[in-house]
């Protein structure tokens, strides 16, 4: 790929961030951290006690000296941080006694260190639920201005024949179960500026069953009316919409289905309808496809802040740092 770890990691070396880790003691983190530290360019701050944090590093074989470890229990600035947190969540009644003990927890606790400006990014998600590390995002990042949703995408990446990467981008595959029009304009929009952090020029097809009012359908106007909204919104983008998959992709099938296409045969930036399709359609591209999937990239949030699957392992954790870090 013409631009991805290896560029993202040279980028990192000339701007080294620090990125917040929201489970300290997970040796998968650790294992993360030890080797971002190893390479110089990502520093890890780990949160937990430290003592535990060191323990269950050296249990694990893992070196992590040089990586900062904060204990929301002890940490100098809690007071400060409590009294941001309740500005932030005045309007729903917040007060020091209910802000406590949320700040105790680590991905509360992690957000409020990007907030406060401690950190540039936060990963998390190795034990917490996608809904636990989004859910204070959105409380106290908060979406960018200009953005209403905060959405996500996978970066699909295959070797191929030539030796250069096949990179694809797929859209909300996460988090909005049934966007609206509304929505999807964003997500497309979003999903293509992450795309090109990978190098991809997007093409970006909105999906459907239907191509160019072959199917008809409430789904069918919504891509089509979004795919119209976001050429508006991006008219640098490169966008079309609605198409099938196999008109998006196979240019054998664009020529006949849809011949004055620019995009029609060789979309790389997929936005799906809703999150049936994008998570199937991510996943049997993975399966099937023999794609590496980085992701959920959440997008449209003030900073960088992004989710684990439960199920990662070290090598995803360290993946996923690098591409948080490259948002920032």
């Amino acid at each position: 790929m013409s631009y991805g770890f290896g560029n993202m990691i040279q980028q990192l070396r000339k701007s080294p961030k620090s990125i917040v880790f929201t489970e300290g003691t997970d040796p998968r983190i650790l294992e993360a951290a030890s080797r971002l530290l190893a390479g110089n360019f990502l520093y890890p701050i780990l949160i937990g006690n430290e003592e535990e944090v060191y323990q269950a590093a050296e249990e694990a074989g893992y070196n992590i000296r040089g990586s900062a470890i904060i204990d929301p229990n002890k940490y100098e600035h809690f007071d400060e941080m409590v009294a941001l947190f309740c500005e932030l969540r005045k309007s729903k009644g917040m007060t020091p006694e209910k802000a406590i003990p949320m700040l105790r927890q680590g991905n509360y606790f992690g957000t409020m260190l990007v907030k406060m400006g401690v950190a540039d990014c936060l990963l998390g998600g190795a034990t917490y639920s996608t809904a636990d590390t989004v859910r204070p995002a959105l409380q106290i990042i908060k979406t960018k201005p200009g953005n209403k949703c905060v959405s996500s995408c996978f970066i699909l990446v295959r070797p191929s024949a030539s030796g250069e990467n096949e990179v694809l981008a797929m859209g909300d595959c996460a988090i909005n179960i049934k966007p609206s029009e509304d929505e999807l304009v964003e997500i497309g929009i979003e999903t293509a500026k992450c795309a090109k952090i990978f190098g991809v020029d997007p093409k970006v097809a909105y999906l459907s069953y239907s191509t160019f009012g072959s199917g008809k359908g409430e789904d069918v106007d919504k891509m089509r009316n979004a795919a119209k909204r976001a050429k508006i919104l991006a008219p640098d983008l490169a966008v079309e919409g609605e198409l099938q998959f196999d008109a998006a992709v196979s240019p054998r099938v664009a020529r006949t289905k849809c011949p004055n296409s620019d995009v029609a045969g060789h979309a790389n930036t997929f936005i799906f309808p809703d999150i049936n399709a994008g998570n199937i359609g991510y996943k049997m591209a993975q399966r099937l496809g023999n794609f590496d999937a980085y992701g959920p990239i959440l997008l449209g949030l003030n900073a960088p802040i992004n989710d684990l699957s439960r199920g990662c392992n070290a090598i995803e954790v360290y993946s996923m740092a690098i591409i948080t870090a490259a948002l920032a």
